[in-house]
């Protein structure tokens, strides 16, 4: 063979071995066999195979010759920011001559740069381990086979980091609390003096402590483990992080349900923070903390002492009702620990020497007491109050049926904090000799009413004189509408069109009348519809709409229907009735709830609808049991049908129809999960030429209202698409718009999400279970498109033939939404300086929120109420939390909406007429202007009296 060809052979072979070292090599970079060792010097580290996680050395400031072996994120964050595990803690190697090895009886050990051992895993019995780095940052040894028994694994040793697939809890073979610590501070990785574990006394909660003279005490505690959420924890989306308690073993752990890195990190400073880095942006925020406030410090107030903050976010401690101070002097002086005694001893079953037996007082918006025990043979309320009141040891219970049932306290009250982000209620035990007592806030409340009884009688005068007047004028049209109800009462509605005719005369805008063409519906008898439902059942009751109760029901052929009962006080009259009828009987649409038949005899008002199997949408969008069938697609599903049945109602059926209450509870989902719009009590006809109407009835629910028809009364189709932008946003976001109103930030749903979007964190804004959808880019559209459908200006919006393109084109590109106004702001100055108390000459003037009105406004029938003086100030009473029905609006306001109706038109922006007054009211024949002004004056001032404070009051 010649010799070049000798040559050429060799070095060939040689190339191709060096290659499959190199390939061996790079496999191998996650795993470290005996004999091998990595080195500082060399920058020797391991890598998991997701590229997720790296050890090696590090200095925590960067600056330091202190040398430490950890674990942290590989890439895209800093060492000092990312790191998640430290082995040698304790005692750091000085300079860069520490190295990694896993020694012959494979045992992991860190090595200073005279070969002193300065750390080890504690680890042997294996003459042939390997060290691997795991794609979930666990470092585990493990025999070299298949099958192997693991070892040691980093997971049971934490440091301050919990990971997903770890487990807080007790340590599975020694029994003992597998506990995080902090870091001494933010540059120093030795043991801190907080940690984190699970409650030893054997609730399913999470404690953090503080090293205190060598003992353990609780800082702060996250509620008991319902199943599906920490019940003291307010966390928007922590019951959806993946958390699960082994009950048997007593731990927790979790595992991300989409695409997110997420870690807990115990701080040096005791506060417990969640870190996610974006699956879009790849970038890492804070997104959670705990504690915040000093009323979430575990024990603030002691025993049975509650904790709440003032304006200004400070701590304040009051004894529950029926208990006073143990030491007032200490109490006065700010030292709440000492906690509370009742002032009456429990009768506990025995009333020979008492005025009566024990009972409960509720105690509304609670983070529930520490210690709490499951009663698990209460099925309902009346259950778990009796095995409170039988058992003598029983201080407390609470019950929910959606998510704790039955909890009761038999050691002292500790741990309470009241505020509105709980929903939770405690019934306390007392004595029946503090029951007859009313407490101090009852007594002010009875001393500023008899103050004002007098002021209180001219009211009612004034008021019933008002409405004695409109009655009279109207006595003679109720009698003749009456009749006709009567004559109505068993027509049919299908035949010659005349009834129909009769229906749409009173509520038909514009000059489209019917056609008179027959209808398919059916006129069902009271009886038939008793029998269908078996009496109206409480166990056929399938929910309550807007306007009563909605029963399951089978007729006699056997087909299941939803019959829909409106109630006597409900506020929908017959108006609304025979606009229900009418309209829904001429829609025939795939995405619109289908009309079977109506009955209406007496007072009773019934329609008959076909029966959807899966009820409603929010029934399971916002039930945390039902919602995991909710996956990205087939929510877009929902929403494209949603919007296939708006452009049906908006542009190709017969009538042009605003729906005007479109949200989550009004979409219907059959038994594949279609949507159908339903209640169509509220919605109004347009004619051909029609764009918008007026009008002075409000109604729909707040938070789903575009502004101007909440404010002015003008709405068009325009109106709905407002609304269908909320109802996309809680579909994308997984949470009810009311969740989001929140004061201490002056944001609602709105706001939230143009402030992610505009930041461009809307992947921090999907609800979690749909996070991880390989169709990112869709769901992201759809928030852009939610954004342009809740733009303030009428003429920003789409119309829905718009939207559909725009979801059906991906490519597209769409403009961009405007920043919304509606948005309550304000400083601290305004809410400190600005509140007086009303003096007589003011003026109270309502007028429609525009550039002018600079503080806190009024959205809903007036969007602000302006004391015209020197000294402006405005009363900031929010209507539009989101979710509030019109029905709950307070007395107070409607007086003064009827008084606008009577003449005080409301100021509309940019120098429109006010809106005209009722003319059914306002064409009395009577001066009453100076007493009107008087008396509205007046109702202000006693309502900041009563109210005053230096915040945002909701109502109702």
């Amino acid at each position: 063979m010649p010799l070049f060809l000798v040559l050429f052979l060799s070095l060939f072979f040689l190339l191709l071995l060096s290659s499959s070292l190199i390939l061996v090599s790079h496999a191998a970079s996650d795993t470290l066999r005996q004999g091998e060792s990595l080195t500082d010097a060399d920058g020797g580290t391991l890598v998991s195979s997701s590229d997720v996680f790296i050890l090696g050395f590090f200095s925590p400031d960067n600056t330091s010759t202190n040398r430490y072996v950890g674990i942290w994120y590989h890439p895209n964050v800093s060492v000092t920011q990312g790191v998640v595990w430290v082995a040698n803690r304790r005692r750091p190697i000085s300079g860069l001559g520490g190295s990694i090895a896993l020694s012959q009886s494979g045992d992991l050990t860190v090595l200073d740069g005279a070969s002193n051992l300065v750390w080890s895993a504690g680890a042997s019995g294996s003459s042939n381990a390997t060290l691997q780095l795991m794609i979930s940052g666990n470092l585990v040894i493990s025999g070299a086979a298949a099958g192997d028994v693991m070892m040691w694994q980093s997971f049971d040793h934490p440091t301050d980091t919990f990971l997903p697939e770890m487990q807080v809890g007790l340590n599975a073979t020694t029994g003992e609390p597998r506990l995080f610590t902090s870091w001494a501070s933010p540059h120093d990785p030795a043991p801190g003096n907080y940690s984190m574990g699970i409650d030893p006394q054997g609730s399913a909660q999470i404690f953090i402590w503080e090293d205190i003279g060598g003992a353990r005490v609780p800082r702060w505690r996250s509620g008991e483990w319902n199943g599906h959420k920490f019940i003291g924890t307010v966390m928007r989306t922590l019951n959806i992080y993946g958390f699960a308690y082994n009950a048997e073993s007593r731990y927790f752990s979790y595992t991300p349900h989409n695409a997110s890195l997420l870690r807990f990190v115990l701080r040096s400073d005791g506060v417990e923070q969640t870190w996610m880095q974006s699956p879009a942006t790849r970038r890492w925020s804070a997104v959670w903390e705990q504690p915040t406030d000093e009323c979430e410090v575990y024990g603030t107030c002691g025993a049975y002492g509650s904790c709440s903050l003032d304006g200004e976010q400070r701590p304040r401690c009051d004894c529950l009702f029926g208990f006073q101070p143990r030491s007032v002097e200490e109490w006065d002086a700010g030292n709440w620990t000492g906690g509370c005694v009742r002032r009456s001893k429990l009768a506990c079953n025995n009333t020979s020497n008492s005025t009566g037996p024990d009972g409960f007082r509720k105690v509304e918006k609670m983070k529930l007491p520490a210690h709490a025990v499951w009663s698990s043979n209460s099925a309902d309320e009346a259950d778990c109050r009796d095995a409170c009141s039988e058992d003598c040891s029983c201080l407390a219970y609470a019950f929910s049926v959606s998510d704790i049932s039955c909890l009761v306290w038999k050691n002292d009250l500790v741990d309470i904090y009241q505020s509105t982000i709980f929903d939770y209620d405690l019934n306390i035990k007392l004595a029946a000799s503090e029951l007859g007592d009313k407490d101090r806030s009852t007594k002010r409340v009875a001393l500023i009413s008899s103050m004002s009884a007098l002021a209180s009688l001219l009211i009612l005068c004034v008021c019933g004189f008002l409405f004695w007047k409109y009655n009279a004028r109207q006595k003679d049209a109720l009698k003749i509408q009456t009749k006709k109800e009567n004559l109505m009462t068993c027509t049919r509605l299908s035949g010659t069109g005349n009834i129909a005719s009769d229906f749409s005369s009173s509520i038909l805008y514009g000059n489209e009348k019917q056609e008179g063409k027959g209808s398919d519906l059916s006129l069902f008898t009271f009886d038939t519809i008793q029998t269908a439902t078996n009496y109206f059942c409480e166990s056929n009751k399938l929910g309550k709409g807007g306007f009563g109760y909605v029963y399951k029901g089978m007729l006699p052929g056997g087909q299941e229907v939803a019959v829909k009962r409106l109630s006597r006080s409900s506020g929908q009259g017959l108006e609304e009735f025979k606009t229900e009828v009418i309209l829904i009987s001429k829609l025939q649409h795939r995405n619109l709830v289908r009309l079977l038949g109506y009955c209406i005899q007496g007072h009773e008002k019934i329609l008959i609808y076909e029966y959807l199997p899966n009820k409603s949408l929010d029934a399971i969008l916002f039930d945390p049991l039902k919602r995991d069938a909710l996956d990205w697609d087939r929510r877009f599903i929902i929403i494209e049908g949603i919007a296939r049945g708006l452009l049906y109602l908006h542009r190709d059926s017969r009538l042009r129809i605003v729906h005007r209450d479109l949200k989550a509870s009004n979409i219907l989902l059959d038994e594949n999960m279609n949507p159908k719009i339903s209640d169509f009590g509220m919605a109004r006809m347009f004619g051909g030429n029609e764009n918008q109407f007026n009008t002075n009835r409000v109604v729909g629910t707040f938070g789903y209202m575009s502004p101007e028809y909440a404010m002015e009364g003008f709405f068009s189709v325009k109106s709905d698409m407002y609304s269908f932008g909320i109802l996309i946003l809680e579909i994308i976001i997984g949470q009810r718009n009311s969740s989001f109103h929140d004061m201490a930030n002056n944001i609602n749903i709105v706001g939230y999400a143009w402030q992610m979007w505009h930041e461009e964190r809307v992947a921090e804004l999907i609800d979690p279970l749909i996070g991880s959808s390989s169709k990112i880019d869709q769901v992201i559209r759809c928030v852009h498109i939610a954004l342009l459908c809740v733009q303030d200006r009428v003429s920003d919006r789409p119309e829905i033939d718009g939207v559909i393109r725009m979801m059906d084109n991906e490519t597209s590109c769409l403009p961009l939404p405007r920043q919304p106004t509606f948005i309550v702001e304000r400083s601290e100055t305004e809410s400190t300086t600005n509140h007086r108390p009303l003096s007589s000459p003011d003026v109270i003037e309502p007028v429609i929120h525009d550039e002018s009105c600079d503080r806190p406004q009024i959205v809903g029938s007036f969007s602000c109420l302006r004391f015209i003086d020197k000294n402006p100030l405005s009363l900031a009473l929010p209507l539009a939390s989101a979710g509030a029905e019109v029905g709950e609006v307070p007395p107070f306001f409607l007086i003064l909406d009827f008084m606008g109706r009577l003449g005080y038109g409301y100021r509309s922006p940019h120098g429109a007429p006010p809106r005209e007054a009722d003319p059914g009211i306002a064409g009395g024949n009577f001066a009453v202007d100076e007493i009107l002004k008087w008396l509205r004056t007046f109702l202000a001032q006693r309502y900041l009296h009563w109210r005053r404070a230096p915040s945002v009051h909701h109502l109702g």
